[in-house]
């Protein structure tokens, strides 16, 4: 498996990885196209492209905070699911980045939300907020209660979270 960065909007692969980022994620989850493709120019921002077999199977947005990578989207291609191609990048994730955090949705809130979470539980992740709130992407986007999750244990949440809204949802 292969992590091959993409570092500008003009790449000819982030038109198909936007294409599925807008059918894969709730629109309240999404970033608009403009906000999307800014993330290019984002010091903070790696965008990479997974690829399996000379095949790409998924991407990765990753930010890299003072002490933690927070991974705003993850997601493998819908033909690739099911083949613990998930669970690959997740270690490879973990064993690049060793405090990593997350967003889900509450484990409550459907069967594959519960999954998810479960996915992320066997993935060496565990629950260190069920109070975060992702503010809103924009105009007529609601903001959502969501669950941060880590591989680690942070030593101190509440400023992980604050440097989360500061840089990532400024």
């Amino acid at each position: 498996m292969e992590f091959s960065p993409i570092t500008s909007a003009e790449d000819h692969r982030v038109q198909e990885i936007y294409t599925s980022y807008t059918t894969t994620f709730p629109v309240d989850e999404q970033r608009d196209k403009d906000q999307f493709t800014g993330l290019f120019s984002n010091p903070y921002v790696k965008f990479m492209s997974v690829i399996h077999e000379s095949e790409a199977i998924g991407y990765l947005i990753l930010w890299e905070l003072s002490t933690f990578v927070f991974v705003e989207h993850f997601e493998v291609f819908e033909a690739f699911r099911s083949k613990r191609m998930g669970s690959q990048i997740i270690n490879h994730i973990s064993e690049n980045y060793p405090g990593v955090i997350l967003e889900i949705e509450p484990a409550d809130l459907s069967e594959d939300a519960a999954r998810r979470y479960s996915f992320y539980q066997r993935n060496n992740f565990s629950l260190i907020d069920d109070t975060h709130i992702q503010p809103s992407y924009g105009e007529g986007k609601k903001s959502l209660n969501l669950w941060l999750l880590a591989n680690y244990t942070p030593e101190n949440v509440e400023e992980a979270k604050k440097e989360i809204y500061d840089i990532i949802y400024h």
